[in-house]
């Protein structure tokens, strides 16, 4: 999970090892080009398999990272309540794709909701991160041992959309949106106010309010407030969204990049490209507007300056081009960043342009189409494609990161079918939460 794009950098240096060397896997390089629909299909299967193969064996919850000697050995234990949101959704266009059953799904999702109810909550907020075995809290860092809001958000974004597409009355399915909306209705969004016109990252019974990390100025979070708005148990006030939400510096933006683009909201240059995909993997920014932004104009000028900037190269890393390109936070040579246009340590992550399927299809599938092929199986992996590379540092992960996968395979979907949004979208919670806050959708 991303929190600020500031204090993320303090945290990783805390916590991450991860700078790793090539490993070469050259067995799925066809020597004759497929067609778009092909590579599109194999990136989508690969990538499924985090998520199915890569599992936690107890929990079926997504591990947060693939390299299993990361944390001191603890990593073949660490799984991550937001990435395995993202896995949530990744199985269900598993089923669509006819990768597995939907019976085969079904199981899989009974062991994942018994497992989150059975496990550590925090006034019905998960925390980042869960010992996969016990259930229990794994802290992300000594303060953050107890309720992340953020991550909730994004497994309850994944859980509603199951809920939406397993709508079959019979035991199983039924049982299995009893568990969602028991999970959905115990998160106590309103907790995570703390009596403020603000949602709060962070809550810990040891530490309380302590990280005082309040959620404003444009990012990833507007799932986040969405929810808090759209639940029926513990909504928040309006005036948090309001006067929160759009409170901090780095909200409103207003300026015109390249002479091409103007972004309505969020950093300068928009910041790394995460905040176009983890909000918007169930929220259609198709025709999603408010009082403040048009958030397809948004996402997708976002997009572009992303790309722009690196066919620019200010910096003139090696490999920057119109094939390659996509600045968003990863893994890094020296550990973990926060990647984006201010900064820039030349590091491409593969998720940043494939995410951004639904906004520049044609740029996103020059960019798969370099990625797979011109790089002798560096980037390519059992998984689907590697975390990062940095050509001037001749570095290339041989990583996975549950976060960094599963916008992949989600949003390729939402380009090619808009599976997950209309899913998403069509929880009458949702559209409720959404016109109360004067969004208007083309729901």
């Amino acid at each position: 999970m991303k929190i600020n794009i500031f204090f993320i950098s303090f945290i990783s240096l805390i916590i991450f090892n991860t700078t790793q060397s090539c490993s070469q896997n050259n067995d799925n390089i066809s020597p004759e080009k497929l067609s778009d629909n092909e590579l599109l299909d194999l990136v989508q299967k690969n990538t499924f398999k985090y998520f199915w193969d890569f599992a936690h064996t107890k929990s079926s919850m997504a591990l947060e990272r693939s390299n299993l000697d990361a944390y001191n050995g603890e990593a073949p234990n660490i799984v991550t309540s937001g990435g395995s949101g993202f896995g949530v959704m990744a199985i269900i266009v598993g089923v669509e794709r006819n990768i597995i059953t939907r019976a085969q799904a079904l199981e899989r999702l009974h062991k994942i909701t018994d497992f989150l109810l059975q496990g550590d909550r925090f006034h019905g907020a998960f925390p980042h991160w869960y010992n996969g075995n016990t259930g229990k809290v794994r802290p992300f860092f000594t303060e953050d041992d107890g309720g992340d809001i953020v991550e909730t958000s994004f497994m309850i974004q994944g859980l509603l959309t199951a809920r939406q597409y397993f709508d079959e009355n019979n035991i199983d399915e039924n049982s299995l949106r009893e568990k969602i909306n028991k999970l959905w209705n115990e998160v106590e969004w309103d907790w995570y106010t703390s009596g403020k016109d603000v949602l709060i990252w962070h809550w810990s019974p040891n530490y309380e309010w302590q990280i005082n990390h309040e959620i404003k100025g444009y990012n990833e979070a507007l799932i986040t407030y969405v929810l808090a708005f759209s639940s029926k148990t513990h909504p928040i006030n309006e005036t948090v969204y309001h006067k929160g939400w759009t409170s901090g510096n780095n909200f409103v933006n207003g300026n015109t990049y390249y002479q091409k683009w103007n972004l309505p909201l969020g950093p300068d240059f928009g910041g790394p490209l995460f905040f176009t995909h983890y909000s918007f993997l169930g929220l259609n920014p198709n025709g999603l507007s408010d009082n403040y932004a048009d958030y397809w104009e948004q996402n997708l000028h976002h997009t572009l300056v992303n790309r722009e900037y690196c066919l620019n190269n200010p910096k003139n890393y090696l490999g920057y081009g119109k094939n390659c390109w996509g600045l968003t936070a990863s893994d890094n040579h020296k550990g973990y960043s926060a990647h984006s246009p201010t900064n820039d340590l030349g590091v491409i992550s593969p998720t940043a342009a494939l995410s951004s399927f639904p906004y520049t299809p044609e740029f996103s599938m020059e960019a798969l189409r370099h990625f797979y092929y011109d790089f002798d199986g560096k980037l390519w992996g059992e998984y689907g494609f590697y975390d990062a590379f940095n050509e001037s540092e001749n570095w290339y992960s041989n990583n996975y990161l549950a976060i960094d996968q599963g916008p992949i395979i989600i949003m390729i979907e939402n380009y090619r079918t808009g599976l997950l949004w209309d899913l998403f979208m069509s929880c009458p919670e949702v559209k409720e939460g959404l016109l109360k806050l004067n969004f208007t959708s083309k729901y």
